[in-house]
């Protein structure tokens, strides 16, 4: 179920909905300006960090509706008076949904789940399973792909997927910035997809199970087919090694992920400087 269909299932039976936005930090904060919460009777959807200030929040929201007041404004110091020891301090919006609202909120979830980055994980063996099932909790467009029917069958509902003759292919067109976990059931398999993905240059990751001796062989084989040796610094290979050496596949996957989330970070963090106007940066810069 995607963000925006669990968001529709909540406004469906929690009608009287209050909507706790933070509207300024300063300081340290569990999250950032503009991070909402919808609090219902009932139910939650989001979070505005937990702790002792979404407990107060949500106690505040949660007499708004019984009250049926318009709404309320929160200046909340994150310290010891609360219970909290970030240290900041943040404004908290608290307003009753209406049928515009709700449609803002609605445009604005979608909105975000459109713009989230691409992983691919080819491959729905031991590894590519765990590592799917872990992907489909993070801020990710996933898909699982693979040429065995039998394996994709295996996988939660809930994780899309996709039967593909020849899974390059998908590398091909894949969307911008996507990135690439290969880990199917044939080494020559893997190196036509790793060998698709080191040719586009927008990947923040493409990571490929193996070992060093898989590494050897497949850069061997990538230099022959005319593949440029630089392009190889790109590829992690092994994936989720990090130095301890488990090979558990729910290991494996979780330490993958990790690695995955980092490179997307990095990437993220990288063309944000990117865009940074030049007048801007030479004002950060003084």
């Amino acid at each position: 179920m995607t963000r925006t269909e669990t968001l529709n299932a909540f406004f469906s039976h929690e009608p009287a909905a209050i909507v706790a936005r933070l509207t300024s930090v300063r300081g340290s904060s569990p999250r950032e300006q503009g991070t909402f919460m919808l609090v219902g009777q009932s139910d939650l959807f989001g979070t505005i960090g937990g702790g002792a200030l979404e407990y107060m929040v949500i106690e505040h929201a949660r007499r708004l509706v019984l009250s049926g007041r318009m709404g309320e404004a929160m200046d909340v110091p994150l310290g010891p008076e609360i219970g909290q020891c970030c240290g900041g301090r943040v404004g908290v919006d608290l307003r009753p949904v209406d049928a515009a609202l709700q449609a803002e909120l609605l445009a604005e979830i979608a909105a975000e789940d459109a713009s989230l980055p691409h992983v691919f994980v080819f491959g729905a063996g031991h590894v590519g399973r765990a590592l799917a099932q872990i992907l489909s909790l993070l801020p990710v467009q996933l898909e699982v792909i693979d040429t065995r029917r039998e394996e994709l069958a295996e996988l939660p509902d809930h994780i899309p997927s996709r039967l593909v003759a020849m899974p390059e292919a998908v590398v091909r067109n894949a969307p911008e910035g996507s990135s690439y976990v290969i880990l199917t059931h044939d080494h020559a398999l893997d190196f036509l997809i790793a060998q698709e993905a080191l040719a586009r240059s927008d990947s923040p990751y493409v990571g490929m199970v193996g070992s060093a001796t898989k590494r050897a062989r497949f850069s061997s084989w990538f230099r022959t087919e005319g593949g440029e040796a630089k392009a190889l610094d790109r590829l992690i290979l092994p994936i989720g090694s990090q130095g301890l050496g488990d090979k558990r596949p729910a290991v494996i996957a979780a330490l993958a992920a990790a690695e995955i989330m980092v490179h997307i970070g990095q990437r993220e963090a990288e063309i944000g400087r990117t865009r940074v106007p030049k007048s801007l940066g030479a004002m950060i810069g003084r």
